[in-house]
């Protein structure tokens, strides 16, 4: 989801959690995704576990622009539906930033 509301959430949830951590370790920004990780798309294992190499290739634009300070990134992408269909998304993505803690 690329609400507001979702990104408050998540950011408030993220600014918890930079508190019990590190300088290093904390979350310095993030984005939401456009859709679900899906093991039907080779993106997860059938037990919820994330295959790196793949998702690092499938969203390696969105990666880069992370860290090249971009603030929106625009996203195109095929999704299948579990009903076997195909279609192709277009939106942008937020790049969200987390404020200098500590």
């Amino acid at each position: 989801s690329q609400k507001q509301e979702t990104y408050d959430l998540i950011h408030r949830e993220v600014h918890r959690v930079n508190q019990t951590t590190t300088e290093g370790s904390r979350v310095k920004k993030f984005i939401l995704l456009h859709k679900e990780l899906d093991p039907d798309e080779a993106e997860l294992t059938r037990t919820k576990k994330l295959k790196r190499d793949f998702i690092s290739s499938r969203y390696g634009e969105l990666i880069e622009g992370i860290y090249s300070g971009k603030e929106e990134i625009q996203v195109e992408a095929l999704v299948k539906y579990r009903d076997g269909r195909t279609g192709l998304v277009k939106t942008s993505v937020k790049v969200r930033k987390m404020e200098r803690e500590g």
